[in-house]
């Protein structure tokens, strides 16, 4: 895929982590009238409030993978059966069994009457009428995605579908729904691509695992940016929560959901010129602060804290920096009050911002 990375006017605020209850989490899903999230948790469905902190379980209702918020209803794809769970007191409202399907995997919806689920194995999509819940009506609409599709979502702007799929420089598709034909929107070289969803501006956020991070993409697919940050691991199905403006990641690698709110902004410091050129901000730095890196080819990097008389402090994060706009998150720093040189190394080559911790 060729790409334009450019710095978007889209600011990364504090993120936290959850884990407490959680074991087999692969997917979160926003409830926006009781203002809390969904976490699909294998045997069970965990509450987790606004702030991130868990509530309770949701009644006795299970999900393994994909879930979709429409209606007052929680659709969930729990052991290869997508049921329906009263979103009030977790009753099940739907049970539906397609006969022949192997690994449902990811779902999407229009917000109205329809669901659409990705088969993983036999690289199927279903579509769902859910009109009437006792006796919802299925179709297979495509019968052959050629690659492995995971996650999906719904672009009614665009009359489409939009599904990621599985396997190393997995392509993004399209499933267009005048006729259900399918395409290729853009290439990647992204690997095993997990989940998929929107924000208000059209903007498309994906999961991959490797590397292990979210790549946001605009509507049309020419530009991008990288979004990591500390403790993303084999991110899932991701959700954006559109009315608060948050991600949440499920983290099925360590089994944690990470947040992330975003807001726009029209002040983001340029990077400076240097051989490959960072910011970090804002500085004085905090759990919101960002390091902004434009690099223009891949590297492997480090990212260190020294005092200014040039002892070691910390050393934050070691790992693969790919090329274009990285934004990494230096939250959980655990610097103490005072002064630093954040010295950044990618491929042997050293450059360094005086930062402030107040």
């Amino acid at each position: 895929m060729k790409s334009i990375f450019t710095l978007a006017i889209a600011a990364i605020f504090p993120f936290y982590s959850v884990a407490q209850n959680l074991s087999v989490v692969e997917s979160v899903e926003y409830d926006e009238v009781s203002g809390r999230f969904l976490a699909s948790n294998s045997s069970s469905i965990i509450e987790v409030d606004g702030n991130g902190d868990e509530v309770a379980y949701f009644g006795s209702a299970t999900a393994g993978y994909g879930m979709e918020v429409m209606n007052g209803v929680l659709f969930a794809i729990s052991t290869n059966r997508i049921k329906g769970y009263n979103l009030g007191d977790a009753s099940t409202l739907m049970d539906l069994q397609i006969p022949g399907v192997s690994f449902l995997n990811g779902m999407a919806s229009d917000g109205v009457s329809r669901l659409w689920v990705t088969d993983f194995s036999l690289k199927k999509i279903y579509e769902i009428d859910v009109t009437d819940l006792n006796n919802p009506v299925y179709s297979t609409v495509v019968n052959n995605t050629v690659s492995t599709p995971n996650g999906i979502v719904y672009d009614g702007d665009n009359n489409r579908l939009v599904f990621v799929n599985w396997g190393m420089s997995a392509s993004i598709k399209q499933v267009d729904l005048s006729d259900y034909s399918v395409s290729v929107v853009t290439t990647t070289t992204l690997g095993n691509c997990d989940g998929i969803d929107k924000d208000n501006n059209g903007n498309y956020f994906v999961s991959s695992w490797s590397p292990n991070r979210i790549t946001k993409f605009s509507s049309e697919f020419s530009v991008s940016e990288i979004i990591t940050a500390p403790g993303i691991s084999s991110p899932a199905d991701i959700c954006y929560a559109t009315t608060i403006d948050t991600l949440a990641i499920p983290n099925s690698g360590n089994s944690t959901i990470t947040f992330v709110g975003f807001n726009n902004i029209t002040n983001m410091e340029e990077p400076n010129e240097r051989s490959f050129g960072f910011t970090v901000s804002p500085n004085p730095v905090s759990n919101s602060s960002v390091l902004n890196l434009q690099l223009e080819k891949s590297g492997n990097g480090t990212i260190e804290f020294y005092s200014l008389d040039g002892k070691l402090v910390s050393s934050f994060f070691k790992g693969h920096i790919d090329a274009g706009l990285n934004r990494i998150l230096l939250y959980n720093h655990g610097l103490a009050t005072g002064q630093y040189l954040c010295v950044l190394t990618v491929d042997g080559i050293v450059s360094s911002e005086k930062i402030v911790v107040e």
